[in-house]
């Protein structure tokens, strides 16, 4: 983190301050960009605190980092007290505007979700993955393999049912989203068709 925030930056806290080369080294650090100025920040920070109370009491390693939009510090001194996480000083906009830039903030409230250990960014739409999760069963909100997202069994077109892991094992993947009732699909999927039973004829390593 000492990259993204400053490695001599003081977070502040409720009781003091705390060093970034101190945050935790394992679980999700979010990055909470909001200011009291804004109504959609002030209704989701109440929402947002207790759902971080409720996560960290069933044991999850979650903290969270206030970045704030507000246009003066008493503002956004106002606005932390309301909060029971860390915050970036409000002096420190230099890092703030570095981090809008890195995560491409474009409204507030927005909030980043990060893989503690290594800094890398598990979702930028940490709030809707909080907001749908208040008690932290989908911790740490990993995005899904593919393996897992397709699941274990898929159909062939005669019905039958085939495990996935033999059916796509060593090949190049293809997903084809489409439906009956768009016309658009209706035009390409004979001519998908008709190129995979072309290429079915003289290769084995692709499937879709």
């Amino acid at each position: 983190m000492d990259s993204l925030l400053g490695k001599d930056t003081q977070l502040l806290k409720k009781d003091g301050t705390l060093a970034v080369s101190d945050l935790p080294k394992e679980g999700v650090i979010g990055l909470y960009f909001s200011a009291h100025w804004c109504p959609p920040c002030r209704g989701f920070t109440p929402k947002l605190a207790e759902a971080y109370n409720k996560i960290r009491a069933n044991g999850k390693a979650l903290e969270i980092i206030f970045v704030s939009s507000d246009k003066d510090e008493k503002a956004f001194t106002d606005y932390h007290a309301e909060q029971p996480w860390l915050a970036l000083p409000f002096d420190k906009r230099d890092v703030k505007a570095n981090l809008s830039k890195k995560f491409k903030v474009q409204g507030i409230p927005s909030l980043v979700l990060l893989d503690a250990a290594t800094g890398k960014t598990i979702t930028k739409n940490g709030r809707e993955a909080i907001s749908s999760d208040t008690e932290g069963a989908k911790f740490p909100w990993k995005p899904l393999s593919l393996t897992e997202a397709i699941g274990d069994v898929l159909v062939k077109p005669d019905g039958t049912e085939v495990q996935r892991e033999a059916a796509l094992k060593g090949k190049y993947v293809g997903l084809y989203f489409s439906a009956h009732w768009c016309p658009p699909c209706k035009m390409f999927t004979p001519q998908l068709a008709g190129l995979y039973k072309k290429l079915s004829a003289t290769r084995s390593d692709f499937e879709i």
